[in-house]
């Protein structure tokens, strides 16, 4: 089944590019089908590369599901115009009545600021609360996962020496679990951030389960009250070449930068980076629309407690 979008969004003609089976609302509006409903809540400085990444990956399922974007009331995005936010994305203000099936919190560019000093953690806090009770399970993912944890359960987060910037191998911790459905052992995921949680205070959090880690980059996916709260610190979401691209950036702000670690072959950055995280990422988003949204959210929406 397709993926029902917004009419005229630009990420529509990339995914059909893709030979992606999209279909635009006059089109959906048309069938007879009850899709599932996930709101998107967008906090990334490229809007419309984050709106594709994720869009590739939510394709990967029999399910239809249909698209709404969420912003930031009142913060003006620097690195997307004003009509592209006008057109496709809602505040809390239009959606604080309607419930979804699922949610999608991304990262955002403010993870070295305490939480309390980003302009907008009144609203986060305000968001994370309706989710608990108009969303049947919320994916956080790297700044959204600490904030999540942070609010919900006290969770710090703590700067690290050097950038955790690369591809890192991981291990599942119990193969058991839906969301790892068909992965492998172990399992490879891009990191970019400043800041990391710790295993030591998950633990002492009895609602919380750490189900992947890596010897490295550490705590990769923890997880809370039977999957209605999912939170990822990696970004299993990238492209081929977003750490490419944010490498070559600092290098020419002449920015404190490492090469990515396990991307490049034998770290040379002239060179085709290598994904090694594709199916891991579409399993990943495919395990949590099946068995975390769509075998547990009621058909009437309303239902949802």
């Amino acid at each position: 089944m397709p993926l029902n979008l917004p009419d005229q969004l630009p990420a529509i003609d990339l995914l059909r590019k893709e030979n992606i089976f999209v279909i635009d609302e006059t089109r959906a509006s048309h069938q007879d089908i009850r899709p599932l409903k996930i709101v998107i809540l967008n906090l990334m400085p490229l809007k419309i590369t984050t709106e594709t990444d994720l869009l590739r990956l939510l394709s990967n399922t029999p399910l239809q599901i249909e698209i709404d974007f969420m912003k930031i009331k009142g913060h003006t995005s620097k690195n997307t115009s004003v009509s592209h936010m006008k057109q496709f994305y809602k505040d809390y203000d239009e959606i604080f009545k309607k419930k979804y099936d699922g949610m999608i919190v991304t990262g955002a560019p403010v993870e070295q600021l305490p939480f309390e000093e980003v302009d907008y953690w009144n609203e986060m806090k305000l968001i994370f609360d309706w989710a608990e009770h108009h969303v049947t399970s919320t994916l956080h993912i790297c700044w959204a996962a600490q904030a999540g944890l942070y609010y919900h359960y006290g969770i710090p987060k703590y700067p690290i020496d050097k950038k955790m910037f690369g591809v890192f191998k991981h291990q599942l911790l119990d193969d058991k679990i839906p969301i790892f459905r068909g992965f492998d052992d172990e399992y490879y995921f891009p990191h970019s951030r400043h800041t990391e949680i710790r295993e030591d205070d998950i633990l002492k959090v009895p609602e919380l389960q750490i189900i992947s880690k890596s010897e490295v980059s550490g705590v990769n996916i923890v997880m809370a009250k039977n999957g209605r709260q999912l939170f990822v610190t990696g970004h299993s979401e990238y492209s081929r070449y977003t750490l490419d691209k944010e490498y070559k950036r600092d290098k020419l702000k002449n920015l404190p930068i490492d090469i990515p670690q396990n991307y490049y072959p034998n770290n040379n950055p002239k060179l085709e980076p290598v994904m090694k995280w594709k199916s891991t990422a579409n399993l990943l988003f495919s395990n949590w629309l099946n068995y975390y949204v769509y075998q547990e959210t009621p058909y009437n929406l309303d239902d949802i407690s």
